[in-house]
């Protein structure tokens, strides 16, 4: 029997598939991966191949000797392999270092990133997300990687984690507006905000470096535990690394104070490590002080 769906129930269907990341189509129809394959027919035997007559004798191939290199030759360099670069392989990377490199400002290596076609997350994203706020602000924040709605806008934290994000920096009297720069290690969104992979992280990780010596931040904070990681390149947890300070070294001999921290996503699941947010943000409050900037 038919029934009929309400629109509103239609509509929050749809939501709740935004709500879960899931955000594109694949086709048509579904597909039943449980479902046993068709049976297959059985194969026709096959005739036997007629016997060779007797009188033709065929000569046996005796395996050509193997002869020893002299001693001092070099061996054979290999043949080149031909063809493009694979996609995220590691000349990419070093195109991407190299590119960064040259950029002399924010504004020229805001242009490198979106000509640059060495990422395949850039193939499936709707916009290259660069940074928000103030160009030269004393706080720089980096995150991890655009949202669905960072994805639309083609600007970081701008959906409910980001709009966490700001009352907690209005808290202490800081805001994008004004005192705060901000950016992700990624450029583009992982379908379905799924996480990075490393060599995705690698080739954005070669523009977001140079992006923190341009904008020369007097404090990095880094959101989250992938941009943790990746920036310090360590593999501690965001447990152990949140609410310390370190050093950042930077490629040009620069370092900026860098304090790790949770990503306002992850306050939105875990309501009690609001708790630890808040001291981190008194200690950059502090630090800020400190430094005579505040």
């Amino acid at each position: 029997m038919n029934q009929t769906i309400a629109r509103e129930d239609i509509e929050s269907l749809l939501r709740w598939y935004v709500d879960q990341g899931i955000d594109e189509t694949i086709g048509e129809e579904a597909i039943d991966r449980f479902a046993l394959p068709p049976p297959q027919a059985a194969p026709q035997p096959s005739q036997p191949a007629p016997a060779a007559p007797s009188s033709i004798r065929s000569t046996p191939i005796r395996p050509a000797p193997i002869r020893p290199t002299p001693v001092g030759t070099a061996p054979a360099a290999a043949t080149p392999l031909r063809g493009p670069v694979p996609i995220e392989s590691p000349q990419l990377v070093e195109d991407a270092r190299a590119l960064a490199q040259r950029c002399n400002n924010v504004e020229e290596l805001e242009a490198a990133v979106r000509a640059f076609d060495g990422c395949a997350l850039k193939r499936t994203a709707k916009n290259t997300v660069f940074a928000d706020g103030v160009v030269g602000s004393p706080v720089m924040i980096v995150g991890e990687a655009p949202g669905a709605d960072e994805d639309r806008l083609g600007k970081p934290f701008v959906g409910v984690s980001g709009q966490l994000m700001d009352r907690m920096f209005d808290a202490i009297g800081m805001s994008r507006e004004r005192d705060l720069y901000i950016t992700n290690i990624l450029f583009w969104r992982p379908p379905g905000n799924r996480t990075p992979t490393l060599a995705e992280q690698a080739v954005c990780m070669a523009f977001t470096r140079r992006h923190i010596e341009l904008a020369q931040p007097k404090v990095l904070v880094l959101a989250g535990g992938t941009a943790a990681k990746s920036v310090l390149d360590t593999t501690e947890g965001i447990m152990r690394l949140r609410g310390k300070w370190t050093s950042l070294s930077l490629d040009d001999g620069s370092t900026v104070p860098t304090l790790p921290t949770f990503h306002p996503a992850y306050l939105l699941r875990t309501a009690a490590s609001k708790r630890q947010s808040w001291s981190d943000l008194l200690s950059l409050d502090k630090k800020l002080r400190e430094l005579g900037i505040r």
